[in-house]
């Protein structure tokens, strides 16, 4: 599919096409434009990679994947428009129009509950569609997921540069979206795995704490990561004796004690640190529909959450204020 596409891969002049509106996102892959095409009137996301860090091959097997593959409705579709300009590769891709879930998340807040597992519903779908398809997306996290609306009752997985589906170098990188298998490629560049979807498992435990609290359990999943540490010896203790997950037992890890025993029983599912154990993204979906958060937990965030607000709107009226003075 890339030596067909790249035999059709026309020089293209950005401007006497489309309408470019205004910048949506950038990255080390380069940057997302929202544009308008000058002759249908159809608002579109412009993805730019400059040619001078990336790869032909690179840039056409990630259009392929999304214009071909990607046709579940919670994963961003390219459009069928591919070109080049004397500086960039650039595809056409659906807009969404609402930013990202990053813009959304409150810093030590995170968002409703309510919210929060609609998104999670979405995700499920999106991911267990990409690997039934064989393929791991490798690189879930706020900044990918995008917005069609302000509440978040649709969003789009989206940037597929990461995405495989047979074996790649494996990676270490101190995040806590990063899985402990991959440690041990700390400092170890020649170390080939099979990509697996375990690893997109785990990235969604993490997202779905951090959607629910506005923070990380853990700066980074390693094996000198104090709270990591910890998180290991109370995944252990909450194992039954087959190695089955038994009842709910203290002592609860500290990240977790705000949670109810369907949320961690559901974060014990998709953080196993043992790969080949670690719950299928479709698996999360048994657990929707009820209270992830203790009640004292969402009645605090919930005043936090007003605080919040509450402090936005004062900077608005200043910032409305300041404009009428001028």
């Amino acid at each position: 599919m890339c030596h067909l596409t790249a035999q059709a891969l026309a020089p293209m002049d950005t401007s006497e096409h489309f309408t470019v509106l205004k910048l949506l996102g950038e990255g080390s892959y380069g940057k997302v434009m929202l544009a308008v095409h000058r002759k249908r009137g159809t608002p579109m996301a412009l993805k730019f990679f400059p040619r001078e860090s990336t790869s032909l091959f690179s840039f056409l097997r990630e259009y392929n994947l999304s214009l071909t593959f990607c046709t579940h409705p919670s994963l961003t579709r390219a459009l069928g428009i591919a070109y080049s300009t004397p500086s960039h590769y650039v595809f056409a891709q659906q807009a969404s129009l609402f930013g990202d879930l990053f813009d959304v998340i409150l810093p030590e807040v995170g968002m409703e509950e309510d919210v929060c597992q609609r998104v999670v519903s979405q995700l499920c779908g999106a991911l267990s569609h990409l690997h039934s398809l064989g393929f791991v997306h490798r690189d879930l996290k706020p900044e990918n997921v995008f917005l069609c609306d302000s509440a978040c009752r649709w969003v789009k997985l989206g940037d597929f540069g990461m995405a495989r589906g047979t074996r790649v170098p494996e990676v270490w990188y101190s995040s806590p979206y990063c899985p402990p298998e991959a440690e041990l490629a700390r400092g170890n560049e020649d170390m080939w795995v099979s990509v697996a979807p375990g690893v997109d498992s785990w990235a969604l435990g993490i997202l779905t704490y951090a959607m629910l609290t506005g923070s990380h359990p853990w700066a980074e999943t390693a094996s000198d990561c104090r709270s990591y540490l910890k998180y290991q010896e109370w995944f252990d203790r909450a194992r039954g004796p087959d190695d089955e997950l038994d009842v709910w037992r203290p002592p609860v890890a500290p990240q977790f004690a705000c949670f109810t025993p369907l949320a961690c029983s559901f974060f014990l599912s998709l953080l196993d640190p043992r790969p080949q154990l670690r719950g299928r993204p479709e698996d999360g979906l048994s657990y929707l529909g009820g209270d992830w958060l203790m009640e004292r937990e969402r009645a605090r965030l919930e005043e936090e959450r007003k605080k919040s607000r509450g402090k936005g709107a004062i900077k608005n009226m200043k910032e409305m204020e300041g404009r009428g003075e001028r």
